[in-house]
């Protein structure tokens, strides 16, 4: 019933699993927790979410929890084609996924998920929510809930459920602490970098690194570039956002001046068209641009198209355009994420915990989403600490506790100086 690229590459895949799981363990502690009371019995969960290594162990574990998996990648370029092999031999698991898929084909493979009825949902972008709404909107009613992954697909989630447009309840995985503060900032700080790199091999020492957006993600690619000994610099259209980049030590600037000085340019802000023809035409010749926002409309693609004499592919996912004027940009992943189109996304220890979010989420919503409202919730401040502390047990580290007195003095509207 799957569709992948190749059968043969299973075993390849088999072993980046095996790899995931041995630094995941806080996924590993709850399936082998889950695996023996099974609360995902009876339900059938559509997946639409990149095909790594680290997602092969989400889908294992939901399976030892009893579910029933449907999987979509969630980009055209993030999937791991050995990874989805290895997952199509897997018991329970239907997968529709390879790399270099065109939008038809993407798209398919998201509705062939939908086929199943699914009972809940787990989404990267909101692009599976948005098809069952848009297109099966009487299968969506039948849903129990769904889980969103990353920033872009809860801000079009809670708009749709401002404007009253939900169908079923929605569990905002992305702004679990637990997520946020580590995936967005960490993971995507290392693996931006990581993708650079790939694609290019340059020495970011003493690069302009322009990063526009300074919220969690942008916040971690910032971070690793500085480690890097790049000259970073930041733009952004939100005041507090550029005033903590500032107090950081960062260069703030509109991105028209900071054309014109960058070297490597990377996207993180979810909102189209923030590279656009002006851009191009103010840069270095030599200058490097890329995303690792989820959508590939943060750079305007089209605009460079336009601009172009020449265009070459001069390394893998690294496209040179060459401009009427002689000078060169080089486009990296086409656009996409990098990180997952150029390397092979988050590190495994950063995802361990999104994914444990994911996984105790859809054992919430199989529980209580039907009798929940069709809003978009927050992970609870439970969940996200007992994530937290298995974590922490797993690398062997203690904290302290509260004693009796400081929780009551916690409360004691009356204690002063």
């Amino acid at each position: 019933m799957s569709k992948i690229k190749n059968s043969s590459l299973a075993e390849k895949g088999r072993l980046k699993i095996d790899w995931a799981e041995s630094r995941m363990p806080v996924m590993i502690t709850l399936r082998e927790k889950y695996s023996k009371t099974k609360p995902l019995s009876g339900q059938r969960i559509a997946g639409c979410l990149h095909v790594t290594k680290e997602t092969a162990v989400l889908v294992k574990t939901l399976v030892a929890a009893g579910a029933k998996v449907y999987w979509s990648g969630c980009n055209p370029l993030s999937t791991q084609d050995d990874v989805a092999a290895a997952l199509a031999e897997e018991e329970g698991v239907e997968i529709y996924a390879w790399h270099g898929q065109n939008t038809e084909e993407f798209y398919w493979s998201i509705e062939q998920t939908i086929k199943a009825k699914p009972t809940l949902t787990l989404d990267d972008g909101a692009d599976l929510i948005f098809t069952l709404h848009s297109k099966h909107p009487e299968l969506a009613k039948e849903v129990l809930g769904g889980t969103e992954e990353t920033t872009t697909g809860v801000h079009r989630l809670r708009a749709m459920g401002k404007d009253g447009k939900l169908k079923y309840p929605i569990i905002a995985v992305n702004d679990a602490e637990t997520k946020w503060d580590f995936d967005n900032v960490y993971g995507t700080g290392q693996s931006s970098i990581d993708g650079i790199l790939r694609a290019t091999s340059v020495l970011l020492a003493g690069k302009n690194f322009v990063v526009a957006g300074y919220g969690h993600c942008g916040r971690g690619t910032a971070m690793r570039a500085k480690g890097m000994g790049a000259n970073v610099v930041i733009t952004e259209v939100n005041p507090i956002h550029a005033l903590k980049a500032t107090l950081e030590g960062f260069r703030v600037m509109k991105m028209d001046e900071a054309a014109r000085i960058g070297d490597i340019f990377i996207t993180a802000t979810g909102m189209k068209d923030i590279i656009v023809s002006r851009h191009f035409k103010s840069m270095k010749d030599g200058a490097i641009v890329c995303n690792t926002g989820h959508y590939d409309c943060e750079i305007k693609i089209g605009d460079l198209e336009n601009l172009k004499e020449g265009k070459r592919e001069i390394r893998a996912d690294n496209e040179e355009y060459t401009l009427k004027d002689g000078k060169r940009i080089y486009l990296l992943a086409k656009g996409r994420l990098i990180n997952l189109a150029s390397a092979e996304g988050h590190p495994s220890e950063v995802m361990d915990m999104s994914f444990a979010n994911q996984f105790l989420s859809m054992i919430r919503l199989s529980k209580e989403g039907k009798n929940m409202d069709n809003n978009v919730y927050d992970v609870s401040e439970e969940q996200d600490a007992e994530i937290a502390k298995i974590k922490l047990k797993t690398q062997d580290i203690d904290i302290d506790k509260l004693t009796k007195d400081q929780k009551k003095y916690i409360n004691d509207y009356s204690a002063g100086t």
